[in-house]
């Protein structure tokens, strides 16, 4: 493994995974932040041919930065140097570990990925690399951990599969406790819901796992399969680390919509999922005594009146559960919702992302701020978050980073005071 690029001093330190936030402690204002900004790094001739989003790798590996709380602005404080894709990362509750997917198939007669599991310094968020190991499929694309902190959950995009890592004592990971490979029926290649004109077409051919979470109380798992438009629920044994379907073990999304990525309403009752290729939102009612999902309300993410092609990317719920946020890729923009007392959403305004194919964005600790990681844009642009209407204004921050493909924050104090 290379050595990071800078020794630098760190005075801010950061960051979460997609649509979960690994932190548990309260913010300290007055401490150091980290921002940690995970890229596609491969070489060209290492990029799968299947993939349809993926450029050639303009990152260097985890790139790291300082955060301005005050102004949100992100200061260079070295690179962790990998060719691999670590597309997406994930800090542990107590800070002290990151993790990353790293999106190849390079590794094993079987072409799998690999996640690579690091130490975090606690004085300055540098990143000691502890081990590699197989994720249980091609091109990893999501990770996130059990609030138990047992274990790493994994989703193989291009394998089409889910898997179980068991996390050591030390923070290194261990070799995969359960694989779980998706089936069933491929959805059409024209989406049941997509905006008129559309030809978005991105993952209809085979099976691809897109994201792997659990519910609030981590008692139930589920993951989305974007190319069998369904979302699998199922329970995680906490000895064994071995997924068991639950009943019902999935629910279905409209035909072709491909499901991508979802987040809990704080009151973990209510369950947002967003849909790729549909440009939709699909609000679910979820039991967390059975672990069913039940669709209530189906939203475009785009502007009234859009016509043409879309990609959705990410989608937050704000911590106080008022807001949702919706990113669109070829629209470029940012679609901003209301939640109503009944969980529904409504349409209150949109914001550019002042970069092309946002692939993913994430709120700081405090929520004032959201980052845009605009993957064929080189850059991250940072904007400040109205807590009373929702709304985005661009602070005019822009940080150049090669395809960045997810930003995750820490306290450096959580380290500290482990």
């Amino acid at each position: 493994m290379n050595r990071l690029s800078s020794r630098l001093w760190i005075f801010v330190a950061a960051v979460c995974c997609g649509a979960g936030i690994c932190t548990s402690q309260p913010e300290n204002p007055k401490a150091p932040l980290m921002a940690y900004v995970g890229t596609f790094s491969s070489p060209l001739r290492d990029v799968l041919p299947t993939q349809v989003d993926l450029p050639p790798g303009n990152g260097r590996g985890i790139h790291l930065f300082g955060v301005d709380r005050n102004t949100g602005a992100l200061s260079p404080r070295g690179v962790f140097e990998l060719g691999t894709s670590p597309s997406c990362l994930v800090v542990n509750a107590a800070g002290t570990h990151l993790y990353s997917s790293n999106e190849t198939d390079r590794v094993g007669p079987d072409k799998q990925g690999t996640i690579s599991a690091f130490a975090v310094n606690a004085s300055d968020g540098q990143l000691t690399p502890l081990n590699t190991v197989p994720s249980g499929g091609a091109g990893p694309t999501f990770v996130s951990i059990h609030p138990s902190g047992k274990f790493l959950l994994v989703a193989n995009y291009f394998g089409g599969s889910v898997a179980v890592l068991p996390i050591l004592p030390d923070g290194r990971l261990g070799a995969a406790t359960d694989v779980k490979q998706d089936s069933g029926t491929i959805g059409p290649l024209k989406a049941a819901n997509a905006p008129p004109g559309s030809f978005a077409f991105s993952g209809h051919d085979r099976t691809h796992a897109h994201m792997i979470q659990t519910d609030p109380s981590g008692r139930f798992v589920l993951h989305a399969d974007l190319g069998l438009d369904r979302i699998f629920i199922w329970t995680l044994d906490p000895q064994s680390g071995v997924l068991k379907p639950n009943d019902p073990a999935s629910v279905a999304l409209p035909p072709g919509d491909g499901p991508r990525h979802f987040h809990f309403h704080p009151n973990g009752r209510w369950f947002f999922s967003l849909q790729e290729e549909g440009s939709n939102i699909v609000l679910f009612d979820f039991n967390p005594v059975t672990g069913r999902l039940t669709s209530r309300q189906t939203i475009s993410s785009l502007p009234p009146g859009f016509a043409g092609s879309n990609f959705c990317s990410e989608i937050l719920v704000s911590a106080d559960g008022r807001f949702v946020y919706a990113g669109n890729r070829l629209h470029d923009s940012i679609g901003i919702f209301s939640v109503g007392n009944n969980g529904e959403l409504t349409f209150i305004d949109e914001e550019w992302t002042r970069g092309n194919y946002p692939r993913s964005f994430s709120f700081d600790p405090s929520g004032r701020f959201l980052y845009s990681c605009n993957q064929r844009a080189d850059n991250i642009a940072v904007f400040r978050v109205d807590r009373d209407s929702g709304r985005l204004s661009f602070t005019g921050h822009y940080t150049p980073v090669g395809n960045p493909s997810i930003i995750v924050f820490l306290d450096l104090t959580k380290g500290m005071m482990d």
